[in-house]
């Protein structure tokens, strides 16, 4: 979809090419886990407790997001790279390598805020940012 246009998956009779059943039912989960958290934050629960909450919803969209993947590897991307349509195998190589792209910028920023955290435990640092 990164040139704006939509590509939807159809079998030649109109059926869906990707079984999502368990993708939607763990975003079902993660919408209620999300209604949880706002619950959390309404009612000005611990910070760290509400992290928790957060970093759990993360992960179950991590899940989806992996499964997700792999079923467009195995479908789309082989699909396309066996085309004879070189624009249709660019097209999609392109947008793979986008994906990891965004997933490597938010990996760095991940570590980036996890050594932060650690630097809040060493008393040097911690006493070195105060003054």
């Amino acid at each position: 979809m990164m040139d704006g246009q939509t590509y939807h998956h159809l079998t030649d009779d109109k059926s869906p090419i990707h079984d999502h059943r368990d993708s939607i039912h763990r975003l079902k989960t993660v919408e209620g886990h999300l209604r949880g958290i706002q619950r959390m934050l309404e009612e000005d629960a611990y910070c760290i407790d509400i992290i928790r909450q957060i970093q759990a919803v993360q992960a179950a969209l991590n899940k989806v997001s992996v499964a997700i993947l792999n079923q467009h590897l195995n479908t789309c991307v082989i699909t396309a790279v066996r085309s004879e349509k070189q624009e249709e195998r660019e097209r999609v190589l392109k947008e793979i390598a986008e994906v990891f792209e965004v997933s490597q910028r938010v990996w760095s920023i991940y570590k980036e805020v996890k050594h932060e955290y650690r630097n809040l435990h060493n008393p040097k640092y911690f006493l070195h940012a105060l003054y």
